[in-house]
């Protein structure tokens, strides 16, 4: 099952990326973070009737929401057991000390996108330096729809998938 939280269009991107990123403006991040966290949990289970642990729930977003989703991962890893994270934007960025358990991770990243590439691997990195289980895919694309939807199958696939490793290069 998926549950996509759609941003609203807003005119100024400056609001979203303070929803996003906790840099930003922390006061509005905070209170995403609990709309996130608590109230779109709170619908899944008394709409859906699902709630599951940890390592059966991914929290994904590309761009300025794959910072956010990485931010949702490691400040609540009891929630989400793994993070999907394609073209992160660098305002969030990888904290000094991270906290344990570490999220499985799936970062992509495109070779026309070498801003959002840099931060992808940034994140990687930092977290296989930590410990924790990262793929790390750089592939060809930019920054946009075609390339994050046909990364977001494989990330499912490597994640909830029966052999638990990244899908073939398509």
């Amino acid at each position: 099952m998926i549950v996509g939280a759609h941003r609203t269009e807003a005119e100024d991107e400056m609001v979203r990326l303070g929803e996003y990123s906790p840099g930003f403006d922390p006061a509005r991040f905070a209170l995403h973070e609990r709309f996130f966290v608590h109230d779109v949990r709170e619908w899944v289970r008394s709409r859906l009737g699902v709630m599951l642990p940890a390592d059966r729930t991914a929290v994904a977003g590309v761009s300025a929401s794959a910072e956010f989703a990485l931010a949702m991962a490691m400040r609540h890893p009891n929630l989400y057991g793994t993070v999907f994270a394609a073209s992160p934007g660098a305002g969030y960025r990888p904290p000094s000390v991270m906290l344990s358990p570490l999220p499985r991770t799936y970062l992509a990243a495109g070779s026309l996108e070498p801003f959002f590439l840099e931060n992808a691997t940034r994140w990687a990195e930092a977290m296989r330096a930590a410990g924790a289980d990262i793929v790390m895919r750089q592939r060809a694309g930019d920054h946009g729809d075609p390339f994050w939807q046909a990364e977001f199958v494989r990330m499912v696939g490597w994640a909830f998938g029966s052999s638990g490793t990244p899908c073939p290069q398509a």
